[in-house]
């Protein structure tokens, strides 16, 4: 009996150590999850903006990453409106504008 309370404190430490490394699993796991997203909605952003500037997949990413820059908005934000645009043909003012004169001067 002596031996079991002197195991439970080291035990319990050890499953508070566990659940701690868990936690920090789950949190790198969905910080992946959402890095792999938001990578799949630039790319989609970069072909859009391929085919309507007709460029290449390097200097639409320029001018998305330019864009952005400009915006002083999120690339992925900035990802997510242009691949809105591409499906309605509708793009908020200020990303409208500062996209166009960055395929402008592509031209």
């Amino acid at each position: 009996m002596h031996g079991e309370p002197q195991s439970l404190p080291g035990a319990a430490q050890e499953a508070e150590g566990r659940l701690s490394e868990i936690e920090e699993l789950e949190i790198e796991v969905a910080q992946l999850k959402q890095a792999v997203n938001s990578h799949a909605v630039i790319d989609q952003a970069i072909g859009v903006v391929v085919t309507r500037g007709r460029m290449t997949p390097d200097r639409a990413w320029d001018v998305l990453r330019e864009t952005s820059m400009g915006t002083n908005i999120k690339l992925r934000h900035v990802a997510e409106m242009v691949v809105t645009w591409g499906v309605t043909g509708e793009l908020v003012a200020d990303i409208r504008e500062e996209l166009t004169r960055r395929l402008n001067s592509t031209r």
